[in-house]
């Protein structure tokens, strides 16, 4: 059954249009040879940049792939669509409504490290190693060692598009539900079959008896492809600010 599902799929996917790009990688344009000052920047910046591209390129696959399965299952027998969600869907779709998290925190991870780096020629003379630890940077914390460069301030917008109140509805706020509680299902299965309901003004509890539909996989790749064209602007963001150090770095390096 897997290996027949698994052809038509591959199929599809060949006649299937890719509605998204690539990001490009070694773009930076540090100079070269640099102080051994800016070493722990240069180092980081190459590791950044790939990175980030290499999770919005998946990103960008896994995209496609569900784009082909959502036209797959559309002529499937439930029994049919149970395995294909069960062998080859549920993996691609969980890591696609998580990647605007993992993509936002990225970022903000990448442009705080950097820009603390960078802030060496905002304030020479007073600047402190101070940044936290890594495992204590969250996306605001970029805030503070950004909010200097002209750059920061577009990414910022950039990433705060990322994920928003129209992604979170529309998948029933996946993220939230699916590393806190029980997720909705794609395609097949029901979930929350009980729903805990209190009166905010009364207090009153009462229960709900029903459960969730699953969600529609043609739906959430709509949605996807949306966040898809969010990712690739705060890329394009990031190489702003990423130039704005570039060029003071240079301007220092020459003087």
């Amino acid at each position: 059954m897997g290996i027949s599902l698994y052809r038509q799929f591959r199929k599809t996917l060949k006649g299937t249009p890719l509605t998204g790009r690539y990001m490009p990688y070694n773009w930076s344009n540090l100079p070269n040879p640099i102080g051994v000052q800016w070493m722990a920047y240069s180092w980081m910046l190459d590791e950044f940049g790939r990175e980030l591209a290499n999770t919005i390129n998946r990103f960008t696959n896994d995209v496609h792939s569900l784009t082909a399965w959502s036209r797959v299952i559309q002529s499937l027998t439930q029994k049919k669509q149970f395995d294909a969600t069960h062998e080859f869907i549920d993996t691609l779709a969980i890591n696609a409504l998580n990647s605007p998290y993992v993509v936002k925190g990225r970022f903000g991870f990448a442009a705080a490290h950097l820009c603390h780096q960078a802030n060496m020629l905002k304030r020479p003379a007073t600047w402190s190693d101070d940044l936290p630890l890594d495992y204590d940077i969250y996306p605001h914390v970029a805030d503070k060692y950004g909010k200097s460069w002209r750059g920061y301030k577009g990414l910022k917008r950039a990433l705060d598009a990322i994920g928003a109140s129209a992604f979170r509805g529309g998948t029933d706020d996946f993220r939230n539900a699916y590393n806190h509680r029980f997720s909705p299902r794609f395609v097949v299965g029901m979930t929350q079959l009980v729903t805990r309901i209190v009166n905010e003004k009364t207090g009153q509890v009462r229960y709900g008896f029903g459960g969730r539909e699953p969600l529609d996989l043609a739906k959430i790749v709509t949605l996807l492809e949306r966040e898809q064209m969010l990712f690739y602007v705060a890329f394009a963001s990031f190489q702003e600010l990423v130039r704005e150090h570039e060029a003071a770095i240079r301007e220092q390096a020459q003087c």
